[in-house]
């Protein structure tokens, strides 16, 4: 037998096992697809009501305005068919060369070949040219509201992003040719790691964005040193170990969002915030809520108020002997914060002496990118969920958190994921992302409806402990760092609410980056700037017009800022006290994942 004749063989046998491998799989991946969890109409899309509304809109244009529908038309119709003759007279003159490409970057076609290839590049401008068509579409109907028009602009960006031709095995040059190159090995376990990721999911479609091997909480993630000081049923209370000889007299709570669990503020010690609060000589506690099961399904926002932040506070001030504490809300712990502090108020208990509210929205007036899953059809379907299972899983924040960055926590993971046939990444932030909780039944109901829906903490006030809350009830000295391109807390947003509390001592800052990026942002690494400005009279534009741009970390800024707030020093703390003895290690049990 000659040389390539044991190749062909060696080929073919590869082939055949291949094509078993698919055979296996795809029964399996049937199998998975079977047992798909029934999720409620009304939590997949919008109600038809929005439909109705955007079809009215268009009816009315082609009604009353259809010279503005046909020049629409003949605009796009004119683009593609000039792009069309373009490539055909570019081919016709031998060279297989696109025509010219005057398309806007794009991060899904980075490819060479959606540049040289005329196939891929007729594709990519047609697709980039059809894309624009429709946003111009959305934007031009007349007769929506912004509240509709905002709605019905996001779900149809979901459309169009969903149709990227990098999305279909097809036309993604990338994947065919590392098909070819791996002669469909790569088909085979990309199908592989789909089938993984269905029947890890009951049959949902989940891609795994990060090695869940390659990480362990308490391992190496969340490794500061620090013990279990006190547990009830809602949270963990960590004490930190002190770093430092002396440390301020007045401890720190931190209380993170329900939503994820802490350790994204202790990934790994050269990004840690909570090891850079330790070492600045800080006491510092946190906070580690619990991963609610059906059976949290009466919490209510008092009772993360009564057996988590009052709690904390109390054990905290017994453990260090000091009558008040400095505290920081993250995101939806900030806002929940703020209600406390109100409470506080009413209740002439001086526990606190400042407040930190990291990425914090409490004026509700406008919810930004969130907008679209904040109206009636959306949250009338999640109450219907809670009510009938006690919680909404982690599987649905998960799924609109997703939803609004969907290039880059969907399409492009499974790219690699599905048709490509690599091996997630051993990505620490993308493991935290993955790692979510549960939201008890009666809390996400209060603050859907009450909070994001109704505005009253920021209006007529929040019925919570007995006690009607406004932010005008917020007076202790704050301090408010919010993130510029935050798709979550829009920093103007969070502005507006900082704006409202009656607090006479007031900083604002805003960093640069995100919701996290933007926090977890150490001096070390030299990469975020942020913007200051000690007015906070005008409007949010005029707060940033007039502000003063610092290069680097926020950290240092704040840390003198709470400094000043934090006493004098004294003798380092070890963590716990007779009455509240070291339970175990920190980070504790509430983080631990279960999958």
């Amino acid at each position: 037998m000659t040389t390539d004749q044991k190749d062909a063989s060696a080929n073919l046998e590869k082939l055949n096992e291949n094509l078993a491998r698919v055979e296996e799989l795809s029964e399996r991946l049937v199998t998975a697809l079977s047992s798909k969890r029934q999720v409620r109409p009304s939590l997949n899309g919008p109600g038809q009501d929005l439909y109705m509304k955007t079809t009215a809109a268009y009816l009315n244009d082609v009604m009353h305005q259809p010279s503005k529908i046909f020049e629409q038309q003949v605009a796009f119709w004119g683009k593609t068919v000039k792009h069309f003759i373009e490539a055909q007279e570019a081919l016709a003159t031998g060279k297989l060369v696109p025509p010219k490409d005057e398309t806007p970057k794009d991060p899904r076609f980075t490819s060479e070949l959606w540049q040289t290839h005329p196939y891929f590049n007729y594709l990519k401008q047609q697709y980039l040219t059809t894309s624009e068509a429709i946003r111009e579409a959305v934007e031009e109907l007349d007769g929506l509201d912004e509240k509709d028009r905002r709605r019905i602009r996001h779900f149809t960006q979901q459309v169009v992003d969903l149709m990227a031709p990098t999305n279909f095995l097809g036309t993604n040059p990338e994947a065919l040719a590392k098909a070819v190159e791996t002669e469909g090995e790569s088909l085979v376990l990309g199908l592989e790691n789909l089938v993984r990721d269905v029947e890890a999911n009951d049959g949902e479609v989940l891609v795994t964005l990060a090695d869940k091997n390659a990480f362990k909480v308490g391992e190496n993630l969340a490794t500061t040193p620090g013990k279990v000081v006190f547990r009830n049923r809602m949270m963990e209370l960590i004490q930190y170990a002190p770093a430092t000889e002396k440390v301020h007299a007045t401890p720190l709570i931190i209380f993170p969002p329900w939503i994820n669990k802490f350790y994204i503020m202790d990934l790994k010690a050269k990004n840690s915030l909570i090891k850079w609060i330790v070492d600045q000589g800080f006491t510092l506690f946190v906070v580690s809520w619990v991963n609610p099961d059906k059976t949290y399904a009466d919490v209510g926002m008092d009772t993360y108020v009564q057996e988590g932040y009052l709690t904390a506070i109390d054990v905290a001030k017994k453990i260090t002997g000091e009558k008040s504490v400095n505290v920081v809300g993250y995101c939806i712990a900030g806002t929940t914060l703020s209600m406390v502090l109100g409470l506080l108020k009413k209740r002439k208990d001086r526990s606190v002496k400042s407040a930190t509210f990291f990425t914090t929205l409490t004026d509700f007036s406008d919810q930004g990118e969130f907008s679209p899953f904040l109206d009636d059809d959306f949250v009338d379907g999640i109450q219907q969920e809670v009510e009938a299972n006690g919680i909404l899983e982690s599987f649905y924040m998960s799924r609109t958190f997703s939803y609004l960055r969907a290039n880059d926590l969907i399409y492009r993971p499974a790219i690699r994921s599905y048709m490509m046939g690599e091996a997630p990444p051993a990505f620490d932030l993308l493991y935290w992302n993955g790692d979510g909780t549960n939201l008890p039944g009666r809390m996400t109901v209060e603050y859907l409806r009450g909070l994001c829906q109704g505005d009253k903490l920021a209006n007529e006030g929040f019925l919570l402990c007995g006690e009607t809350l406004t932010l005008k009830d917020v007076t202790v000295p704050l301090c408010a760092i919010a993130c510029e391109t935050d798709h979550i807390a829009a920093w103007n947003d969070s502005y507006r609410g900082i704006q409202k509390m009656a607090s006479k001592d007031k900083t604002f800052i805003m960093s640069e980056s995100g919701h996290i990026a933007g926090i977890i942002n150490p001096p070390s690494k030299k990469k975020y700037g942020h913007y200051t400005n000690e007015s906070l009279d005008g409007t949010a534009q005029e707060w940033l017009d007039s502000a003063e741009f610092t290069e680097g970390s926020w950290w240092p800024r704040w840390g003198e800022w709470l400094a000043g707030r934090a006493g004098k020093k004294v003798d380092a703390r070890v963590p716990g006290s007779d009455e509240f003895p070291a339970l175990e290690d920190a980070p504790g049990r509430n983080v631990q994942r279960s999958d």
